[in-house]
């Protein structure tokens, strides 16, 4: 079964608890990670459902299918972008108006879906996904604000850390995943001590690196794993160049 990175049950609540001035803030989510400064990673977004994902057009937001419904028109997701602190009065927020899943998504492989915006958000830079896998080994970014802990709650603040490579045959070993990973479609990161991960929470957001221009891009979005930072169980995301076309197909049916 896997092991989703959401907090959909408990994140309506979390926001509540955020919105208490005064309340104590813990100062990490991913976890590992440390503070992102504001504007360093504007194509971020915070999406109500308790789900992360990254501006891929000004009016669409890359996430994970599990995150979402069907595809259809759907107006009650709240996307906020533009700041690091989800507090933050400064911060933008637009409303979906229709949701596009990958097709055939079943809850095994195929982790992407596309949020359209009801209307632009214009400013931000957005987030070039990777259209071969150049890009799909080597040190990635990852950043969100879910838990800093397993069985954690969402944060206030934006958290980011660097983790490794996983090659599909590691990860499959017995030691980690026993074949669960679909090495087609899904890309493994993190340590084999544990200690630095994405987690609950986090579900939807990128994992990306500098390509040969040193310009930010797309490589995975956080789908699944055991549990959070545990030892040998890296994170397990979609791997976005195997879907970079599909992607950009419904990407222009939508007007993105």
């Amino acid at each position: 079964m896997r092991r989703w990175r959401t907090l959909l049950a408990t994140f309506a609540a979390l926001v509540t608890a955020l919105a208490v001035p005064g309340a104590a803030q813990a100062d990490t989510s991913v976890v590992g990670g440390t503070r992102a400064t504001q504007g360093e990673f504007p194509f971020m977004v915070r999406l109500s459902m308790g789900c992360g994902g990254a501006l891929y057009s000004p009016n669409l937001v890359l996430t994970a299918a599990h995150c979402v419904g069907a595809t259809g028109t759907n107006t009650s997701i709240t996307a906020t972008l533009g700041v690091v602190d989800l507090n933050s009065t400064s911060k933008i927020t637009r409303k979906s108006n229709y949701v596009y899943r990958a097709p055939g998504y079943n809850g095994n492989g195929k982790d992407w879906a596309l949020i359209r915006l009801a209307s632009p958000a214009t400013g931000l830079a957005t987030l070039p996904t990777a259209s071969t896998t150049a890009y799909d080994t080597g040190t990635f970014t990852i950043a969100g604000w879910g838990a800093a802990s397993e069985g954690g709650s969402q944060q206030r603040y934006l958290l980011k850390a660097t983790v490794p490579f996983v090659s599909d045959t590691t990860c499959n070993s017995a030691s980690m995943y026993n074949g669960e990973i679909i090495a087609s479609n899904e890309i493994c990161a993190g340590y084999a001590a544990g200690g630095t991960d994405t987690c609950q929470g986090d579900s939807g957001g990128p994992m990306f690196r500098r390509d040969a221009a040193n310009a930010w891009v797309q490589v995975g979005i956080v789908s699944w794993g055991d549990g959070c930072a545990r030892p040998n169980k890296p994170g397990v995301y979609t791997q976005v160049s195997y879907f970079s076309s599909a992607i950009a197909t419904a990407a222009s049916s939508l007007g993105g």
